[in-house]
């Protein structure tokens, strides 16, 4: 699969021109996601019925695609560290596929299941 997490925030940090902006906004989006989204999720599923509960737990999950994100973005913050990883990267390419890719967050989970795998990987 071609859906790398990291590369996903790293580009969505970058953007179209790499501004300082963009990278505070989208690490603050990515936070939010990972805290705010869940919590809420898991309100809805515990206090609601029905199909209302399955949605709660649907947000909670697929919002736990965020941590890693955020995770990502935190590291890729500081300066220097975002353009070392974008280093020789279409970033044109990248923005087209990524952009697109970027719906895979709405599969609870997925990224949670992803991450520690291309981790390893890229350890190796």
């Amino acid at each position: 699969m071609r859906l790398d997490v990291r590369r996903l925030a790293a580009v969505d940090m970058w953007g179209t021109r790499g501004t300082r902006r963009r990278r505070t906004i989208i690490v603050a989006e990515f936070v939010l996601g990972a805290t705010v989204g869940p919590a809420l999720g898991l309100l809805q599923a515990t206090t609601a019925s029905g199909p209302w509960r399955v949605l709660g737990a649907w947000i909670a999950g697929a919002c736990l695609n965020y941590v890693p994100l955020a995770l990502h973005a935190i590291s890729l913050y500081p300066e220097r560290r975002l353009e070392t990883e974008l280093s020789g990267v279409d970033i044109r390419g990248e923005l087209r596929y990524y952009t697109a890719a970027q719906l895979w967050v709405a599969v609870p989970l997925l990224f949670v299941a992803l991450d520690p795998v291309q981790r390893r990987r890229r350890a190796a």
